[in-house]
């Protein structure tokens, strides 16, 4: 079974910053191949131990909010574990766990509230990448206050909306229409 300084490894070394964010069907599979089980172990409660350390908190965000994501593209176990990982960032943020991990790595403390559909977890999102990345979390800042956004118009991220099964509003598809989250970022961009 994996452990917290291996999980570290994998995201924070090897893949780095420049496979964060990119939809490459061969890592999602790398990743689906390699953590599947540990996701899994997460998800039915076995890993939560390892939340009791900085180090311990980065490693079970990156599984329960990070992972997810690369393995279950269009598919709403992408959230299912969501919660999990937002009750943990937000002990590890109060507890100033987040302060002990160097940027950007930093940043997936702060990404479990981003990805949140509650307006309070939006808001401290914003204010984690503002007062906690200052030297890393220019581009963070701006999707952070993107994703506040959108859920400051729809309450929830359209975007989702079919890998939830939720009905998608005129407005919403409009949104989607027009560029969907690339639109909100634009917006912000142009507002700056």
């Amino acid at each position: 079974m994996s452990t917290v300084e291996e999980v570290i490894a994998f995201w924070v070394d090897e893949i780095g910053p420049q496979g964060w964010y990119a939809q490459d069907a061969a890592l999602d599979a790398k990743i689906r191949d390699r953590y599947l089980p540990l996701w899994e172990k997460a998800r039915a409660g076995r890993l939560c131990n390892w939340a009791s350390c900085p180090k311990g908190c980065l490693a079970y965000l990156i599984v329960t909010d990070q992972f997810p994501r690369n393995m279950f593209r269009d598919d709403p176990r992408a959230f299912a574990t969501d919660e999990m990982a937002r009750k943990v960032a937000a002990r590890a943020c109060h507890l100033r766990f987040d302060g002990q991990i160097e940027e950007p790595a930093r940043q997936f403390f702060y990404l479990p509230l981003m990805h949140s559909e509650s307006q309070m977890d939006q808001d401290r999102a914003v204010r984690m990448f503002l007062l906690r990345m200052p030297n890393t979390g220019a581009q963070n800042l701006l999707h952070a206050r993107a994703h506040r956004a959108v859920i400051r118009e729809f309450g929830r991220f359209p975007y989702r909306n079919n890998a939830l099964g939720r009905q998608t509003t005129s407005a919403e598809q409009s949104f989607l229409t027009e560029g969907g989250y690339g639109l909100a970022v634009r917006r912000l961009q142009k507002a700056a």
